[in-house]
């Protein structure tokens, strides 16, 4: 793998976690997340 690939892969995982980090901030999405969770079973 090429470092430019490698360094790519490597920025889009950074992004990915920052953003599930950010909802995990905002308490109504948990909750909203949970009832639909909930609601499967």
């Amino acid at each position: 793998m090429t470092p430019r690939k490698h360094l790519l892969i490597l920025s889009l995982a950074l992004v990915a976690l920052v953003a599930v980090f950010m909802l995990y901030t905002q308490p109504h999405f948990i909750v909203q997340l949970a009832n639909q969770l909930w609601a499967c079973f």
